[in-house]
């Protein structure tokens, strides 16, 4: 028998496992994994010990093992360790299996089964620890080998935009249904890569901002184009490729221009650099993790909202 008193409720536990209350109703009924308690109301209550055994579950399951073997595993270390709890560091993460089979799919070219691995993170957790934990790092991983020389070009097309896709799917599903303050993101001109644009939608997503996102190589006009159509309350920049001072100023003068007086922020590799040019501009720079600036960027959002239409 478990020792352990059950604690916790079905919502905290998918929390905990990322696993929806679906799938963990449904383990229960078919596998009787986990073995949750009831209280007088019938409401399940999750002990440690079967927090334990759905995440052992779940990560024989991601690793390739059929559910019902992974299953018949995890009983088998109930009966012979009925009261230990099996610590969670001795199997790799979810996110680490899924990210190390798609950069395996990536590597011997087979397009198919990189569709399959990538579909297998949208199960590890929600769209910002999916987009954080395998999306973003399996495509640094693949820029890194094909810049080794171990990916040929098409190889590295074909992965990135198989990604990408994926990562739209999320930053759609993500979108708040009723926002409190709508964004558009862009890339300055001349900057190609845009899936950090992603990671940033599903982040203000988080928040209950939505965003619209023009992708790469956007200049001022196309900014001022969707501004005047879409009426954003703020605009956040991409800015990646380092540029002389020089040549930096008059860009940043059109884009402020189209910007209406709107709030906006900036981030990127290069952002650190152009600090000082983007707060004379009366941008706000954004060095490091964004949600380290989540107040600040609330804070100025609130003070300028536009009319809609």
């Amino acid at each position: 028998m478990k020792d352990a008193l059950g604690r916790y409720r079905i919502n905290a536990v998918a929390e905990l496992t990322a696993l929806p209350p679906g799938t963990l109703r449904a383990w229960e009924r078919r596998y009787g994994i986990p073995t949750p308690a009831r209280t007088a109301s019938s409401y399940r209550l999750y002990s440690d010990v079967d927090v334990a055994e759905l995440k052992r579950l779940r990560d024989l399951s991601i690793s390739g093992i059929a559910i019902g073997e992974a299953a018949r595993l995890v009983r088998s270390d109930r009966e012979t360790l009925p009261c230990v709890v099996p610590p969670v560091r001795e199997f790799p993460s979810a996110a680490a299996l899924v990210l190390e089979s798609v950069l395996a799919a990536v590597i011997d070219f087979d397009p198919p089964r990189i569709q399959r691995e990538i579909s297998r993170a949208l199960y590890i957790g929600n769209a910002r620890e999916t987009y954080d934990l395998v999306l973003a790092p399996a495509l640094r991983r693949i820029g890194e080998l094909w810049s080794e020389g171990k990916l040929s070009i098409a190889q590295e097309h074909i992965s990135s935009e198989i990604i990408h896709g994926v990562s739209s799917s999320l930053v759609r599903l993500a979108q708040p249904s009723e926002p409190r303050w709508r964004v558009l993101l862009a890339c300055v001109e001349k900057e190609q890569h845009f899936l950090g644009l992603h990671g940033v939608a599903i982040q203000l997503a988080s928040w209950g901002i939505e965003s619209t996102i023009l992708g790469a190589l956007t200049p001022p006009q196309a900014v001022a184009d969707a501004i005047a159509y879409l009426n954003p309350d703020a605009i956040g920049l991409s800015i990646t490729i380092a540029r002389e001072p020089g040549q930096c100023a008059e860009p940043l003068d059109a884009y402020v221009a189209a910007f209406g007086g709107r709030p906006w922020f900036a981030g990127g590799t290069a952002v650190r650099d152009l600090a000082k040019r983007i707060r004379a501009h009366g941008g706000l720079p954004l060095v490091g993790a964004l949600a380290d600036h989540r107040k600040t960027i609330e804070k100025a959002l609130g003070r300028h909202t536009p009319a809609r239409a």
